[in-house]
């Protein structure tokens, strides 16, 4: 069920990917969604609820030639504010571009630049199938403000070689602020063992 009003990423919708302008999506997020349902495990039924993040996002042109995947995540804080970040990495490991977009409770809205958006790594994981190291634990700071992102569980790693072929990690996080939690949400790592490839690459 819907509780705010839909987030449109970027400059009302349209989100920069890379320095060329053609490298860049439409982009839309509905946070904290109200959601509800029923977990059974072992024969009996829980009622579950909580909240969620939609999001939608197209593009016709495809990433620069030397990124090599990204780093995002979308983050239900607790005040209601909502809180998207991303970076896109080279196959250097140096940043190409990064963004993102905040709403505070007041449905004001930020969108960051790509210089205030930052991602240090603070842990790593290594799948024990894979061998893919990812950095599941990571300090964000956008726009002055910075966040730990802690995973609920370490091992989250989606492995689809029997079917898709693609290998990433993308989970559940805690969002602290100076050691208090402060909201919880997702983060995607791609491109950790090899290029993520996309359709027509």
């Amino acid at each position: 069920m819907l509780t705010q009003h839909v987030l449109l990423q970027g400059e009302q919708g349209f989100s920069r990917k890379g320095p060329d302008i053609a490298q860049a999506s439409y982009y839309y997020s509905w946070p904290h969604l109200a959601v509800s349902g029923a977990v059974t495990l072992g024969g009996s039924s829980r009622t579950v609820s909580g909240a969620a993040w939609l999001d939608h996002e197209w593009s016709s042109e495809m990433l620069a030639t030397d990124a090599i995947g990204w780093d995002w995540t979308g983050i239900n804080l607790h005040d209601g504010s909502a809180l998207m970040a991303f970076r896109i990495r080279q196959r250097s490991g140096a940043e190409l571009w990064a963004g993102g977009t905040l709403r505070t409770p007041d449905a004001k809205t930020r969108v960051f630049a790509t210089d205030e958006v930052r991602f240090v790594e603070r842990r790593r994981w290594s799948s024990p199938r894979t061998g893919v190291t990812y950095p599941i634990a990571m300090a964000l700071n956008a726009a002055g403000v910075s966040y730990e992102l802690q995973p609920l569980m370490d091992d989250q790693e989606l492995d689809a070689r029997a079917s898709t072929g693609t290998v990433y990690w993308e989970g559940a996080v805690r969002a602290l602020a100076e050691g208090r939690e402060v909201g919880r949400g997702y983060l995607e790592l791609t491109g950790y063992g090899e290029p993520l490839k996309l359709q027509g690459q």
